[in-house]
């Protein structure tokens, strides 16, 4: 049952015929992991907390630079130097008590992976790398875990969704042979530009949760010089060593 502190507060999202009290109450239970806390990761983290998600896991290992400031917008001068999940976590904790929220300070690889609860309702990928990138997609592929990906560069920002048994992966997308892509820190961006992939992130996440229809199978792209938004199909390649694999095994049980 939902409080009545609860209603009063979420009173504008429950209003939704596509979240209702029952849609609340699945936001509330929801565990979410978020891989990446800065542009990206920050708000998103933010915007869920807000919404009522009840667990959220941070991961970073990086600190909080000058050079963040333009675009990661719950942070200030007086951050700099500490690290970006604790301070998150601190921020948002002291506005919202009821929600839980775990910090691994950690920079993420294989052996980081280890620590993400594998019963999460879904995995946010908010990194800058390619093999941070693959290696939660692989993690997510095998525990059939919903993935939400979203990249911002420059004047453009990608974003896939990740669902088991649905559609083609990150690795179908971005084969090993892929080794570079472009970054904040090489190409620039606009505050704004972070904001818009946060909001969307948040918002696939949240649609995630409800069980409404979500992007996967599609690669979405928005062009902000032009404002033109544009889809490709993202199919599953046969030959692909992470989800072709999986769905293999699963064909021969």
């Amino acid at each position: 049952m939902i409080t009545d502190n609860d209603f009063m507060r979420y009173s504008r999202q429950i209003l939704l015929p596509e979240v209702g009290e029952q849609g609340q109450l699945k936001i509330n239970k929801a565990s979410v992991v978020i891989i990446g806390v800065g542009g990206l990761g920050a708000l998103v983290a933010h915007y869920l907390i807000a919404a009522g998600v009840g667990k959220i896991h941070l991961f970073d290992g990086d600190n909080v630079e000058l050079s963040n400031l333009p675009r990661q917008l719950l942070f200030a001068d007086e951050d700099i130097g500490q690290n970006k999940a604790e301070t998150v976590a601190d921020k948002l904790w002291t506005q919202y008590e009821k929600c839980e929220i775990n910090v691994t300070n950690k920079h993420f690889d294989k052996q980081t992976l280890q620590e993400i609860d594998d019963t999460a309702s879904v995995v946010i990928d908010c990194c800058d790398n390619f093999t941070a990138r693959r290696s939660i997609n692989q993690f997510c592929v095998e525990q059939e875990i919903a993935l939400v990906s979203v990249a911002v560069a420059n004047f453009n920002l990608q974003a896939m969704v990740y669902q088991p048994n649905v559609s083609g992966c990150y690795q179908c997308l971005y084969p090993e042979s892929t080794q570079t892509a472009e970054n904040c820190s090489t190409v620039g961006v606009l505050g704004p530009m972070v904001g818009i992939a946060a909001s969307m992130q948040a918002l696939l996440a949240l649609k995630q949760i409800l069980g409404l229809p979500n992007i996967s199978g599609k690669l979405w792209h928005f062009d902000g010089i032009n404002f033109n938004w544009f889809a490709a199909v993202l199919e599953r390649d046969p030959e692909c060593p992470v989800c072709s694999i999986i769905k293999c095994e699963e064909d021969s049980v």
